[in-house]
């Protein structure tokens, strides 16, 4: 079974930084496009940052320069480093794969950047 845990979430002030680590199980991650999402109350769910197999990213606008996305094969793990966090970074985050056509999401790890 597909299983993936979210952790690394928690309060900050802006300016400072968090690293967020997805656990997986049930599927080696080195072979599959993965995701950070990110979802505020009341939003939609948003992509944050795409990492493929072949290791190119690809960011949304509001976190370029200041979000790292990458995968750890040894532990199989997908992370994000995240840089300068700012309020409105405020949102619960998500990771996901798509693995056999099913999109598979974690629980989420809640992240509150305070002003």
């Amino acid at each position: 079974q597909v299983q993936l845990v979210e952790s690394g979430g928690g309060l900050v002030q802006a300016g400072g930084s968090l690293r967020l680590s997805c656990a997986a199980s049930g599927i080696d991650i080195s072979g599959r496009t993965m995701g950070w999402y990110r979802q505020a109350p009341g939003k939609q769910r948003d992509v944050v940052a795409i990492i493929t197999s072949r290791g190119s990213t690809n960011y949304a606008d509001s976190v370029k320069a200041r979000f790292t996305i990458s995968m750890d094969n040894a532990k199989n793990t997908l992370d994000l480093q995240m840089n300068s966090l700012k309020p409105e970074d405020t949102a619960v985050y998500y990771c996901g794969v798509v693995n056999r056509g099913n999109v598979y999401w974690g629980q989420g790890t809640q992240v509150t950047v305070s002003s």
